[in-house]
């Protein structure tokens, strides 16, 4: 569901100290682009063994593909479309990513109340922000047929008999809000089981900085939902997970009304509450999900959940919020790496 919403700052390496001149100039910047999971997938690295970094880079993107024939709603055969083919009648035999990816969007789902959930597959049939976008507004009675079909609390997962079931007939996973996070965090260990500690990840807008650049952390900038989306504000990470949710992303305007593919799911309508959430965590998979729960629940709500996470579920969380009314908000544990460029453009 993401699209690019971060942008690496001040990507030329710092000049290393005299005594390491030697050791450093052997290494270099490796980088690779493509395409993975309908998105821009950008890759690089520091490092003095470039065949290395090479032969990563394929992996990773290996690794993106074999993801992606499981997950997709796109692709033949794919374990997501035998589940909703099957939905009400029967489980269905999927691999374990899927099972894994299935229980984190569960817990996501409960911590935000719902706000985020998989089983939107019915209501993006009716919005078509993918593939088929056509920028048609479906009608409030077709809505209304298809929310009884929302509810995460009817997946069915049996991890002895590896299945997955949808409860009700006529559900619908889609898995584009959480995909490409769950494959980050795949090609992260990839990078380090290869020897590469200083990288940059970069899958539409979910991106993991490992290491260091140079001598200090990583400089990201977070994109202004509006005007060119240049960077309104930068955040220094290492070893960290970045993820942005906007309304900018796939969108249409239709008589002066803007329609994007993050739907408030108690409604079936584009959430109106916020322009933009960064999170920044451990695991791309829980900052890409989750960045689309608080989007949905609003700055208020959304910055309250962030920063009880960490007491309540263990997991450390940090964020930027861009509300509807263009006011940002910034986590407490963020705020020593936050620094504002310039306020976000003033546009509908």
């Amino acid at each position: 569901m993401a699209g690019v919403a971060a942008v690496v700052c001040a990507c030329r390496r710092p000049s290393p100290a005299p005594e390491t001149q030697a050791a450093s100039t052997r290494a270099a910047l490796v980088e690779r682009a493509g395409l993975a999971m309908g998105s821009g997938l950008r890759l690089s690295a520091w490092t003095a063994d470039p065949a290395a970094a090479q032969s990563a880079f394929d992996a990773v993107f290996r690794e993106f593909d074999r993801l992606d024939a499981l997950m997709s709603v796109w692709k033949a055969d794919s374990d997501v479309l035998r589940v909703n083919a099957a939905a009400g009648e029967r489980a269905v035999a999927v691999d374990r990513d899927v099972r894994d990816v299935l229980r984190i969007a569960q817990q996501v789902s409960d911590w935000t109340g719902g706000r985020f959930d998989v089983t939107f597959g019915p209501l993006a049939d009716l919005w078509k922000f993918d593939q088929d976008q056509d920028d048609s507004i479906p009608s409030a009675d077709a809505i209304r047929r298809r929310l009884p079909l929302v509810d995460y609390r009817q997946i069915q997962i049996d991890e002895t008999a590896g299945t997955v079931m949808l409860k009700r007939k006529g559900m619908r996973i889609h898995l584009g809000g959480i995909g490409k996070g769950y494959a980050v965090d795949h090609a992260v260990k990839i990078f380090r089981d290869r020897g590469l500690r200083d990288f940059m990840i970069q899958a539409g807008g979910d991106m993991y900085a490992g290491g260091r650049h140079g001598d200090r952390p990583w400089k990201l900038g977070i994109a202004d939902p509006r005007g060119e989306h240049t960077p309104f504000a930068t955040v220094e990470l290492s070893d960290a997970t970045f993820s942005t949710s906007g309304d900018y992303e796939r969108f249409f305007v239709k008589d002066g009304v803007r329609y994007h593919h993050i739907l408030d799911l108690s409604a079936g309508q584009p959430a109106r509450l916020c322009r933009s959430v960064t999170l920044v965590t451990d695991r791309a998979v829980i900052a890409d999900a989750l960045a689309k729960g608080v989007f949905i629940l609003g700055p208020e709500a959304g910055m309250a959940l962030i920063e009880r996470l960490p007491g309540v579920a263990g997991v450390g969380v940090a964020g930027v919020i861009v509300g509807a009314n263009n006011n940002v908000l910034v986590s407490a544990a963020l705020k020593s790496r936050f620094v504002l460029v310039a306020s976000p453009t003033e546009a509908p």
